[in-house]
């Protein structure tokens, strides 16, 4: 059977590199994420990409060093540098990603692996950790099935407008608490139905949106996929969204906490489930009275227990603190249970097929790469030693006296660097990389001064 350009029939929105010189694009976008998740590259003419699918594009390595104002100033790194000459790498297409890029007109978008001159996986580059990852859990006979529920915030202004007023009173677009709301949900339907259909014509089919209980926020779920492709989906969803809202005169944050208000903050609910050589799903077992197997207890086990020293790619912002910080539906220590919202790791046992983990802590603003490797990483290591999470927690954790994650991106840091865990799994150049980039944003952080100091101190002291 044939589709578009005559080609076996693939996917919605999926292309072969051939079906960019049908006339229909202008432009292909070929991209790989930075440290912090978003999409650097550049913009192609279709034949210039065709000519590039097996060469790839050369990037700057700062854009594997940079912060988040792609400031280099104080950041010392092995990788990358002055010492360097900051060097070039090559975006390799991945050109089972290519793909319609629906929120943008006669566009396509590639993403790519970071690789070096010799055709070599850079092993600080965010795509690479978690493509090691999943190898890890291929020499363990297993794969992964993962999806990412991203919540977000959207208000009734534009970037610029945001901006001017130094992001302060902000309009969000739901005046009232809208979470599961159909009527107070209706009013933005003229921005989301078009995003749900330009996302599903780019291969990216949204399962559901919602309103959440913040003022302005929303999410939106993904079908779950492979922990790669499901990464790969996640940042070209932001991308899709902020695209698509900026043009309708709305700016939207990914950010944990946008505001002292913002209730519970926005989340990044990460689900996984296991699968054998064989593709039987392991977390089930009809023979256990709560329905699932030893296999998914001693994944929780790896979670629960790892997860102080992975915090720093749970939550990796100064402000992915002010959302856990709280604690409320953000994750409470060592704590799991049966499809209970208050714990950290919450069993969804459902069909034997759906049965999984759900991981809470992680905010909105993680890079999906780094945080779906740091769980597969977990779970691997839970498995190989049969961690047992305690007994799960009925009705609410949070009178429960457990030991806290980390409070602070310093906190986080500290852990991070002293884990051998992090060393063994994901390689001690990683370690450092992520570690330093860490250190760098908590001095800045720290070298200024807050509104809240002014408020509290100008006139008082």
């Amino acid at each position: 059977m044939t589709g578009a350009h005559g080609a076996a029939e693939r996917p919605l929105g999926r292309l072969s590199a051939d079906d960019l010189l049908s006339g229909e694009f202008d432009t292909v976008i070929l991209a790989t994420a930075d440290i912090q998740g978003r999409l650097v590259g550049k913009r192609l003419s279709p034949a210039a990409f065709v000519d590039k699918v097996l060469t790839g594009i050369h990037v700057c390595t700062c854009t594997l060093a940079w912060d988040m104002d792609q400031a280099l100033d104080g950041i010392t790194l092995d990788y990358a540098g002055i010492h360097t000459g900051w060097h070039d790498f090559v975006v390799r297409p991945d050109v089972s990603t290519l793909r319609v890029a629906g929120w943008a007109p006669r566009t396509a978008i590639c993403l790519g692996d970071a690789v070096d001159d010799a055709g070599e996986l850079i092993p600080i580059a965010p795509r690479t950790i978690l493509r090691r990852q999943l190898e890890a859990l291929r020499e363990r006979g297993l794969a992964a099935s993962a999806s990412t529920e991203l919540e977000f915030f959207i208000y009734r202004d534009t970037y610029e407008a945001a901006r001017r007023g130094d992001y302060r009173e902000l309009v969000p677009t739901t005046s009232r608490h809208a979470d599961y709301s159909i009527q107070e949900t209706e009013d933005l339907e003229y921005f989301f139905g078009p995003l749900r259909g330009a996302l599903a014509a780019s291969g990216l089919p949204v399962e559901m949106s919602q309103g959440e209980w913040g003022l302005g926020q929303w999410e939106m779920n993904l079908t779950h996929d492979e922990p790669l492709a499901m990464a790969d989906a996640h940042v070209l969803f932001k991308l899709g969204v902020k695209t698509m809202g900026s043009r309708a005169g709305l700016a939207t944050t990914f950010m944990a906490r946008p505001t002292t208000d913002a209730g519970i903050g926005s989340s990044c609910h990460v689900h996984v489930s296991l699968r054998d050589e064989d593709g039987t799903a392991i977390y089930h077992d009809a023979d256990d009275p709560q329905g699932i197997s030893d296999r998914i207890r001693h994944s929780i086990g790896g979670v629960l227990e790892r997860a102080p020293e992975l915090m720093l790619w749970y939550a990796p912002t100064i402000n992915s603190y002010r959302r856990t910080a709280s604690e409320d539906f953000a994750g409470r220590g060592a704590t799991w249970g049966f499809d209970n919202r208050t714990v950290t790791c919450r069993v969804v046992a459902g069909s034997p097929a759906a049965a999984r983990l759900e991981y809470r802590v992680p905010g909105a603003d993680v890079n999906p790469y780094l945080t779906l490797a740091a769980v597969l990483a977990s779970v691997a290591d839970g498995l190989d030693r049969a961690v047992d999470p305690g007994p799960a927690t009925v009705g609410s954790s949070y009178d429960l006296d457990v030991e806290p994650l980390p409070a602070t991106l310093e906190k986080a840091t500290d852990r991070w660097e002293s884990s051998a865990f992090v060393a063994r799994a994901f390689g001690a150049d990683v370690q450092v990389h992520y570690g330093e980039l860490a250190r760098h944003e908590w001095r800045r952080f720290n070298q200024e001064v807050t509104d809240w100091e002014r408020r509290r101190y100008f006139e008082g002291i």
